[in-house]
């Protein structure tokens, strides 16, 4: 979150107060918390990996991928964090939602004033 512009049209204020919860010293106070209590008190904490950065890991850790990938979720999880998700497929669709509009709109260019441009972002916040 520290890398976000803070546009604010991604989400509602509301969900940007939650987001804005969502941050390095709150994880580490839930998993501290975690520790402490008995296993049927623990908030669940889920982490999710954008596309982007496990080729960073790769390249600082001389690794694939794939195996940047399996260390990183094998790392968190020994944090104490309950699930890992990768946001690839769901980076994925995106894409391809922004490909099918784009050729909508450059289809009607010729009829629709606004049609174009069209703005795209691909926010892993």
């Amino acid at each position: 979150l520290s890398d976000c512009l803070a546009c604010d049209s991604c989400m509602t204020l509301e969900e940007g107060a939650r987001v804005f919860q969502q941050n390095q010293k709150e994880f580490f106070r839930i998993l501290n918390l975690n520790k402490k209590c008995d296993t049927s008190k623990h908030k669940v904490l889920a982490v999710s990996i954008c596309p982007q950065s496990l080729p960073y890991f790769a390249a600082k850790f001389n690794l694939s991928v794939n195996e940047a990938a399996k260390r990183l979720c094998g790392f968190l999880k020994s944090l104490g964090v309950h699930y890992v998700f990768d946001t690839t497929i769901a980076a994925d669709f995106s894409i391809l939602e922004s490909q099918r509009e784009f050729v909508q709109r450059y289809q009607r260019r010729n009829q629709e004033e606004h049609a174009l441009p069209m703005f795209a972002s691909a926010c892993p916040g």
